[in-house]
Parts: structure tokens; C-alpha cells; sequence
């Protein structure tokens, strides 16, 4: 059964594929994204922050990553199923002999490809701006996929949201609001000592901030062994969670 859920979902990432490559336009904004986000926070904080844009890079460059992938996953795939619901693709898969959660768990794998584009874009915008990796490539590579998996599992929040909700429009609203809180309650932006005191406690228990940590850490030396099993374990809990919730919310939907 297990075998059988997986093959069938990853078919179905490939249909996801094929759509992307089919509407390249589709992932217009695994491009923008990244480009705005690092463009903006690098010219309009770096001299404020840090005394010069290309030293404050360094430090943003990890926690735009992370805010890159997050927010690349939970739109697009919300959205995705939103409108495979409204043009009755699901009802017609019913109709098959495979797993009831095959079509959610193929539509977040065949977002894989925004997830790609989003990381490559942003890793060639920060070299041209002057962002350099000071650890090792295995190390930026391991950063990268611990990026990809945090985000990953956390949007199966945009799955149950498409599941419950069926409307892209509050979809699209929900899938780009709640990832805020997240990633601008840590690091990402500044030191954690700058902010004030209730801000550095939701800092300190943000999911995210280990994510970003893990990352920082990855890509410019030092301790990350205790961030990067506090991101993992953070995933695991997001995808036992929110994934049975999602597909127990398309189940009903589906009956």
C-alpha cells in the first residue's frame, strides 16, 4: 500500500511538472520573490544595519533563503489544488484506484521545481551582489536542503487551507500571511539583542529561527549541530501534524 502511495504520487508530481513546463509563467514568483526580497532589505536596511549594503548581505543572505523557500511553497501549492478542485482534476482522480492522499502529496513534490528555481535565482542574484559562501559547497548544498525540507513541511499549511477553504483568492491570502509571523519574528533581518524583550522570547521558540540559524550557520562556519536537529525535528512535527490534517480535510471534502 505504502509502495503504491508513493509511486502514485510521484506520477502525479510529474503531471505538476509538466504543467510548470508546459506555463513557464507559473513560476513567475519563485523569480520575483527572491530578487525583490534581497534587493530590498539589502539597499534600504544594509547602511542602517550594518554600515554597508554588501557586509549586511552576509548576514541577510541565510534568512532570505529561508523566507524564499517558505513563502515560494505555501502560495503556489495552496493554489494549485484550489483550482485541480475547481476544475474537477480531483473528482477525476477519485475515479482511479490510488490513494486518496496521492493527488495533495503529489502537488506539494511537483512544487519542487519552484523550490529549485527560487534557490538558483536567489543564490545567483546574491554572488552578483557580492554574497560569498564561507564554508564549503557540501556545506551550502546541506544549507539549501535543509531550507527545502523546513519548507516542505510547513506548506501543508497551505494544503489544509486549500482543502478547507476551496478559494484562491483566500487561499492565496492565507497561504502569504501566516508564513509572516514566522519569518520576521526571528533573526532573519537583525541581531535578536536589538529587539525588545517579548520579541526575543517568540525569537528564541520560532521554528523558524533554528531554520535560519541552521542555515547561517552552514554557510558561514560554526556551531550548527544543535539548529539544524531542532529545524528537522520542527519538520517532522509540521508534516505528522499538518499533513493527516490536510488530507482528513480533502477526504471530506472529497465525500
Amino acid at each position: 500500500m505504502t509502495t503504491a502511495l508513493v509511486r502514485h504520487s510521484l506520477v502525479l508530481a510529474g503531471r505538476s511538472l509538466r504543467k510548470t513546463r508546459r506555463s513557464p509563467e507559473t513560476a513567475l514568483d519563485a523569480v520575483l520573490l527572491p530578487v525583490i526580497f534581497l534587493l530590498v532589505f539589502t539597499y534600504l536596511f544594509g547602511g542602517a544595519v550594518a554600515g554597508s549594503a554588501t557586509e549586511y548581505l552576509q548576514y541577510l543572505f541565510p534568512g532570505i533563503l529561508v523566507l524564499t523557500t517558505v513563502l515560494v511553497g505555501q502560495t503556489a501549492t495552496g493554489l494549485g489544488i484550489v483550482l485541480d478542485m475547481k476544475n474537477s482534476m480531483f473528482d477525476r482522480l477519485r475515479s482511479l484506484p490510488i490513494g486518496r492522499s496521492a493527488p495533495l502529496v503529489g502537488s506539494v513534490l511537483g512544487d519542487g521545481v519552484r523550490y529549485a528555481v527560487a534557490v538558483l535565482v536567489l543564490f545567483g542574484l546574491g554572488y552578483a551582489l557580492g554574497f560569498r559562501v564561507q564554508t564549503d559547497p557540501l556545506s551550502a548544498l546541506a544549507a539549501v536542503a535543509l531550507s527545502v525540507a523546513f519548507a516542505f513541511s510547513l506548506s501543508w499549511l497551505s494544503v489544509l487551507a486549500a482543502a478547507v477553504l476551496r478559494n484562491e483568492n483566500l487561499v492565496a491570502t492565507v497561504g502569504f500571511m501566516l508564513p509572516f509571523p514566522l519569518v520576521f519574528g526571528t533573526s532573519m533581518a537583525v541581531p535578536v539583542e536589538t529587539m525588545p524583550g517579548w520579541l526575543q522570547t517568540w525569537t528564541e521558540i520560532n521554528p523558524v529561527s533554528h531554520a535560519i540559524e541552521a542555515s547561517r550557520g552552514l554557510l558561514f562556519g560554526g556551531p550548527v549541530t544543535e539548529e539544524v536537529i531542532l529545524t528537522l525535528v520542527w519538520a517532522g512535527v509540521f508534516l505528522a501534524v499538518l499533513g493527516p490534517l490536510a488530507v482528513a480535510a480533502y477526504r471530506r471534502q472529497a465525500a
